[in-house]
């Protein structure tokens, strides 16, 4: 245990409150750049925009389409009182949610006129039946239920209906996630044009997050080796395109840590990818052999996260941990409203 302990202290770091963005930059892409080479091992700095002067040629981009919902929920009790959820998903045909408060088996909750009985919990969860058509659930989240910002943006100007539009990728498609893949934050659908016009390719996959992108890394993940489930799906096409792009030797660059995961969970032992939907646990780390992917754009992420050791395993420990280092030196923005940052 100590020794787990001690290896996750490595990836702690300290920085200025102040460099937390609280609200995304205006353009997207008006958002700095951080460019690192793992041959050269050089630092650049540029515009997000200028992205495409830094990706290998004829490179393909492979984006998650995940739609961020707005997950929070307020219920109210028999009683008057009132409970606060957060939606996860679904297990089994019941809704799984986070509760800020004790609620009993058995008890219904309403929003509005909608009913939700309380099925049981499992550990933190609770699951709950609707007690009315369950195609209608979406459509009451989209009514009543608030966007879920991560916690450590306490102080973003952003109204619900500006982080409805904010916190989403403009090629979010697929309802599923509780919070954005904000790598993709920074493309503009100019942006996406204009690389299409400068000879890359763009593919779509799915990867929907869940609260485990938030949860510190514990003792039992290091050493179980397995992270947080979360959903993702490779179509048969996307599949097919990013082989392809292999076979012609063209680079393949995951946009954001959630594609690489993604990637590498439906990648079999020689890089080929499989149209694949399921559920991923997979916990990328220093040691871990990258089978499906070139090069990464993702933001700069919270201490001891997974997220952090995903990136640091493309690389190293002490490259990122320098990177890091020159980020915060010259206030870079950080985590999900901040900059941006590619390694090639």
């Amino acid at each position: 245990m100590k020794n787990n302990l001690a290896e996750l202290e490595k990836y702690n770091f300290e920085f200025p409150a102040e460099l937390i963005a609280q609200k995304p930059a205006h353009p997207r892409d008006s958002a700095r750049l951080l460019i690192y080479d793992r041959k050269t091992k050089k630092i650049a700095v540029d515009v997000f925009r200028n992205i495409a002067k830094y990706l290998p040629p004829k490179s393909l981009l492979v984006l998650n389409q995940t739609k961020v919902v707005p997950a929070r929920l307020e219920f109210h009790k028999k009683t008057g009182g009132r409970v606060r959820g957060l939606y996860l998903g679904t297990f089994v045909g019941d809704l799984r949610f986070l509760m800020d408060r004790k609620v009993i088996p058995g008890e219904v909750l309403t929003v509005d006129k909608f009913g939700f009985e309380v099925e049981n919990k499992n550990s933190k969860e609770y699951y709950l039946k609707t007690l009315f058509a369950k195609r209608k659930f979406m459509s009451i989240l989209r009514k009543y239920g608030k966007t879920p910002i991560p916690p450590y943006i306490k102080h973003s100007p952003l109204k619900e209906r500006e982080l409805r539009r904010e916190y989403q990728a403009v090629f979010a498609e697929r309802p599923g996630s509780v919070a954005a893949p904000t790598a993709s934050l920074h493309f503009t659908r100019k942006l996406l044009k204009d690389l299409r016009e400068e000879g890359h390719e763009i593919c779509l996959t799915t990867l929907h997050v869940n609260l485990g992108t938030f949860a510190s890394v514990t003792e039992a993940n290091m050493r179980s080796g397995r992270l947080h489930v979360e959903e993702y799906s490779v179509s048969a096409a996307a599949a097919e395109k990013i082989n392809k792009a292999r076979r012609e030797g063209r680079k393949i660059v995951a946009v954001g840590t959630t594609v690489a995961r993604t990637l590498e969970s439906a990648a079999g032992k020689s890089g080929k990818l499989m149209p694949k939907k399921g559920e991923t646990d997979l916990f990328i780390r220093p040691g871990y052999k990258f089978k499906s992917l070139d090069g990464l754009i993702t933001n700069f992420h919270v201490p001891k996260s997974s997220l952090l050791m995903l990136v640091s395993a493309l690389s190293s420990r002490k490259e990122i941990m320098n990177i890091y280092r020159f980020a915060i030196k010259h206030k870079f923005r950080l985590f999900s409203f901040g900059d941006g940052m590619i390694i090639v």
